[in-house]
């Protein structure tokens, strides 16, 4: 069993920067693929990036790539995702998801452990 729990969502102006992060707690959460999640009023939740256990490997939504930045501190059992040039459009809850798979996956079902999200607003 894995427990994650997001932090550092919050209200910014278009253009500026916000760093989210995911403290992990269970066994062998260090290995375990993990990835943030958005989710837009009357959308549906969609990929934004994605790391692989050893951190060598990262994947980007088109629409984010360039400007967020996926890490991970696995001393720390955290996950960050730097998000910078924000666009109102990035509006949305923020869902940081577990999954024991050793290749990235990009669907919400590919995922057995999520966070309660974080909200990050945009404003114009």
């Amino acid at each position: 069993q894995v427990q994650l729990v997001e932090s550092g969502g919050g209200l910014v102006q278009a253009g500026g920067s916000l760093r989210l992060s995911c403290a992990a707690s269970g066994r062998s959460s260090s290995t375990y693929t993990m990835a943030w999640f958005r989710q837009a009023p009357g959308k549906e939740r969609e990929f934004a990036a994605a790391i692989n256990w050893s951190g060598r490997r990262t994947h980007y939504a088109d629409s984010v790539k360039g400007r967020f930045t996926i890490s991970r501190d696995d001393a720390k059992n955290t996950v960050y995702l730097q998000m910078i040039s924000l666009k109102p459009e990035d509006t949305a809850v923020y869902y940081c998801a577990a999954d024991r798979g050793v290749t990235i996956m990009f669907f919400p079902n590919d995922y057995e452990y999520w966070g309660q999200g974080t909200q990050v607003t945009v404003s114009s």
